[in-house]
């Protein structure tokens, strides 16, 4: 950051991400990263596509613990499983296809729908997450563009460095306290018994060895 500060000054310079090809796939700020800019000015923006990817999950966790629920040999689920064990939107819909009308399946159609349900939910969720994604990099190249001196220097000394020297700070304070309360239990261990009680226990073993020595005729 120094050197790019020292070369480049309070910029936020933007370089395209290029894959092998040559081709721009993305970009970057080396300076500023884009979760600073985006913490900063686009909270809102960020709390929708958390939002949505929570709803992905909530999908993705539902679909596993159905096929979980349903896999093995007589599982409703295994008839749509390919060889490799996954289940794709094609062989559902096949089966459900197949099934639909016989009533002696009516336990597996109802298995099959509620995964095609989950399914497409998936599918559209994904597409809102990628829409919102496009829009929020759109509007952060754009917010780039115009960062002034000033913000430049908020973003990189109060949201970055000090944020950073503050989980550092947090992170050594923990360890050294985890080690404190580590060097403490074992003193405790090893200091359980006090030299009084050790004294008096040494006494105690020392007058039965003399009581047993004396039952079998030694004495001095």
């Amino acid at each position: 950051d120094v050197y790019l500060i020292a070369t480049s000054g309070w910029k936020a310079e933007v370089t395209a991400i290029l894959n092998k090809n040559g081709k721009q796939t993305g970009w970057e700020s080396a300076l500023i990263l884009k979760p600073l800019v985006i913490n900063r000015y686009f909270a809102e923006e960020q709390k929708a596509l958390d939002e949505l990817q929570s709803e992905l999950d909530e999908a993705t966790r539902a679909m596993e613990e159905l096929s979980e629920e349903h896999s093995g040999e007589e599982g409703l689920l295994e008839e749509v499983k390919s060889d490799a064990g996954n289940i794709t939107k094609g062989n559902v819909t096949g089966r459900i296809k197949e099934i639909k009308h016989d009533p002696n399946y009516e336990d597996e159609l109802k298995v099959l729908q509620e995964y095609l349900t989950l399914l497409e939910k998936e599918a559209e969720v994904k597409d809102q997450i990628k829409v919102v994604e496009e829009q929020l990099d759109r509007k952060l190249l754009a917010r780039y563009k115009t960062l002034t001196e000033e913000e430049v220097k908020q973003l990189v000394v109060e949201d970055k460095w000090m944020t950073t020297l503050e989980q550092l700070v947090k992170s050594e304070m923990d360890r050294i306290s985890q080690r404190l309360t580590q060097r403490i239990k074992e003193l405790a261990k090893r200091y359980q018994n006090t030299l009084p009680k050790l004294d008096s226990e040494v006494k105690e073993l020392a007058r039965k060895v003399d009581g047993h020595l004396k039952k079998m005729g030694f004495s001095w």
